[in-house]
């Protein structure tokens, strides 16, 4: 278990460990930032790739900056686009490429191209006024080949030497002080190459960042967690720094993960369950944080059963929806697709996630 309990981001203190839903654009799906507020939310992540493309950085610089943009007053994480060169151009070349400068992309509906490069990862991300940043990476699959692992993690590690340059370059014009300043996080690469994880971490650890991020898709082939690999990798960094699971957010996975000694976590799933209909509750009151995940329980919308249902999703939740709606009612709004489910159900499972959280800060935990 880490030591870590808290993070200083510009003079905010961020109690660990958290989790923050997938804000890409700018804002989390149905949900205004009172809402989020309200669950119990104290940061957001959102993607400097995306977002470079929309809104556009020209916008947002217009509007203020990503907080002043989104009405939100708490902190926000921005990811670099290191998973999105991933999820897009390592499936298909034909939305780009990767560079030893950078990432070639092709936008959707647009015959230019664009090329993200650390700098200029960096520099967008401290201009839309993130207060975590993340070094670009190149993100591999668990099951890629050994060149593969080490062709990434040598790009990862050259990215993020030249990320951090240009990080302390901006602090510098910008005349912004230790107080002031956002935290930069760096991205362990190496897939399922236990030697090429210890060499990026060592690697990273050398150049020095605030933070560091467990890097790839963190599931098998089977969608299970890689919890051996994890481990190893989480044993690599000094336990005074915090680490990020990236992309973990299947609630029993966070528990694994924080049993690991994790303690950022940021994922889309919680929110687009909601959207689809699968809600999160307790499989019992005050069950047990257990390793199978026997505690968790799914009730699907979308079921005859729940068309008399007077009850809430989960009687000992706090949340609006369950508050003042049923099943029920629940169960109409969404047969008859309107937009108020999606956002009584995307508050009820971000709050479920929230008061996971507070049950991880419990000692007894």
């Amino acid at each position: 278990m880490s030591s870590i309990r808290s993070l200083t981001v510009r003079g905010k203190s961020l109690e660990l460990p958290v989790f923050m839903p997938d804000a890409t654009y700018g804002y989390v799906r149905s949900l205004t930032s009172s809402d989020l507020r309200e669950v119990g939310l104290p940061i957001l992540m959102m993607n400097a790739f995306h977002l470079m493309q929309k809104p556009g950085s020209s916008l947002i610089s217009s509007l203020g900056g990503l907080h002043e943009m989104a009405a939100w007053k708490g902190l926000i994480m921005t990811d670099s686009g290191g998973f999105q060169a991933y999820s897009l151009i390592r499936q298909n070349a034909k939305f780009g490429s990767l560079t030893e400068k950078g990432i070639v992309f092709y936008p959707e509906g647009s015959s230019r191209k664009l090329l993200l490069t650390p700098e200029k990862s960096i520099q967008l991300q401290m201009g839309y006024g993130s207060d975590i940043l993340v070094s670009l990476d190149d993100c591999t699959h668990v099951t890629a080949s050994r060149a593969e692992q080490e062709a990434s993690v040598s790009r990862t590690l050259a990215w993020a030497a030249r990320a951090k340059a240009s990080y302390l370059a901006q602090l510098k014009s910008r005349k912004w002080s230790n107080e002031d300043r956002p935290l930069l996080f760096a991205v362990i690469q190496g897939g399922a190459e236990l030697d090429l994880r210890r060499r990026c971490a060592e690697g990273l650890l050398e150049i020095g960042f605030d933070g560091f991020g467990f890097g790839g898709w963190p599931l098998d082939e089977e969608s299970n967690l890689i919890t051996d690999i994890l481990e190893y990798t989480r044993s690599l960094i000094p336990w005074e720094y915090p680490i990020h699971a990236l992309g973990i957010g299947h609630p029993a996975g966070i528990v694994t993960s924080f049993r690991l000694g994790y303690e950022m976590f940021d994922c889309a799933l919680p929110t687009r369950d909601a959207r689809h209909g699968r809600l999160y509750t307790w499989s019992e009151a005050d069950a047990d944080l257990t390793p199978d995940g026997r505690w968790l329980k799914f009730r699907y919308i979308n079921t005859e059963d729940n068309f008399r249902d007077a009850g809430p999703i989960s009687p000992d939740c706090d949340c609006e929806c369950c508050r003042d709606y049923s099943m029920g009612y629940l169960f109409h709004l969404y047969r008859m697709r309107d937009t108020s489910y999606m956002r009584l159900a995307t508050k009820h499972n971000l709050r479920f996630m929230t008061r996971l959280i507070e049950r991880l800060k419990s000692p007894n935990a």
